[in-house]
């Protein structure tokens, strides 16, 4: 069990029958009453977003994640295949369970998986991969002053948005949390 105190983000907790992650919390001291802990949740399985209040002295439960770093082999439609470093297991996940990094997967990128009782539930892509541009517009001769950005096709199937100077065949470096292009490779 877990103090309501404790919680931090990213701790996760089992919560109404459901397995959950801090996203944010907030302690707050009320003039003569007791404190009270403001927290957003997000739910692991499901994606869903809830706000719950608690009592400074109220429990929760807390769970043992467990994480292991796997590489990514391939794709069959909406079906992630991976290996585990460590046991050489294949385990296959689906775009759900991943989440909208699986369109930055590339062969052997290295992830991790969160698991709980032996069943998968969250994959963390690294913060940057290096990405191969193999379609774009060319740029304008004249442009790059402008400062504007044109939309590219990269080899996983991701179309981010790059500056004018970038060609096809180019490698850039993305952040896979928000889809930004971060400069050449």
């Amino acid at each position: 069990m877990i103090s309501v105190t404790d919680l931090r983000t990213g701790t996760k907790v089992e919560m109404d029958g459901g397995l959950w992650e801090v996203i944010e919390y907030q302690h707050q001291k009320i003039g003569r009453g007791g404190a009270k802990m403001v927290a957003k949740f997000r739910n692991l399985e499901t994606g869903s977003i809830v706000e719950r209040s608690f009592n400074a002295t109220e429990k929760l439960q807390d769970i043992f994640i467990e994480y292991r770093e796997m590489s990514f082999l391939y794709a069959d439609g909406d079906q992630y295949t991976f290996m585990d470093l460590e046991t050489y297991e294949q385990p296959t996940l689906t775009r759900e369970q991943i989440g909208d990094g699986a369109r930055f997967l590339k062969e052997n990128t290295e992830v991790t998986v969160d698991y709980y009782q032996n069943r998968p539930l969250k994959v963390t892509l690294p913060n940057v991969v290096e990405l191969k541009i193999v379609q774009t517009d060319p740029g304008v001769r004249g442009d790059t002053v402008s400062g504007g950005s044109k939309p590219a096709t990269l080899e996983s199937g991701a179309t981010v948005n790059v500056p004018l100077f970038i060609d096809e065949g180019e490698v850039i470096r993305v952040d896979t949390r928000t889809g930004e292009y971060l400069g050449r490779a």
